[in-house]
């Protein structure tokens, strides 16, 4: 969040400044549907325990959603004014880029195969929109200048804190369901061995 969160206002601020309105809009429409379908899927999860046991499926990864709507984007803005073939290299590179972020979720236990994999379906398809929409646009400007204000963000990233979203979303399902304690899924590991005893 501490990466992907700011870059993804980069965008909309890049758009912005080339008086881009209609790019800006649909950009954030899509990107704010994303958060939302992985932060509802999240609560719904913690809170009431609504998930996809069979595959463990606890909501859309966040850390993939982001990635794969983010990057292909911003590689796709920075070289829209460059060659056909160097904006799909460079679109291509950056979905690759979110991919191999979706697949280092499962190892570290972050998510489950099922989540990484939803969470980068869902943001191509919000990067791929957006591209689509985008590439029919021909008044555009400052192309470069997405470069450097995503800059400063890759350098100061790393020494940040990370943001705490998995809590605020925990609290507030928790506040919302009534529960004292949310629904994990350690717990379908629990049912399941408990059915062999």
């Amino acid at each position: 969040m501490a990466v992907t969160g700011p870059i993804g206002v980069a965008i909309a601020v890049w758009l912005i400044a080339g008086k881009s309105w209609r790019l800006t809009w649909m950009w954030g429409v899509l990107f704010g549907v994303g958060m939302a379908l992985v932060v509802i899927t999240k609560m719904a999860f913690v809170g009431w325990g609504v998930g996809v046991e069979s595959v463990e499926f606890a909501g859309f990864s966040g850390h993939a959603m982001r990635s794969a709507a983010v990057y292909p984007v911003a590689a796709f803005l920075a070289f829209r004014s460059s060659s056909s073939n160097a904006r799909y290299l460079a679109t291509a590179a950056g979905v690759v880029f979110a991919i191999l972020i979706s697949i280092s979720r499962v190892p570290t236990m972050a998510h489950s195969v099922s989540e990484s994999v939803t969470g980068t379906i869902l943001g191509l398809a919000i990067a791929a929109a957006f591209i689509r929409y985008a590439s029919n646009e021909h008044h555009w400007a400052l192309s470069r200048m997405l470069v450097v204000l995503c800059l400063p963000i890759l350098l100061i990233a790393p020494r940040v804190e990370p943001v705490p979203a998995e809590q605020w979303i925990t609290q507030a399902a928790l506040y919302l369901s009534g529960r004292d304690e949310p629904y994990t899924r350690a717990m379908w590991q629990d049912s399941r061995h408990r059915g062999h005893e």
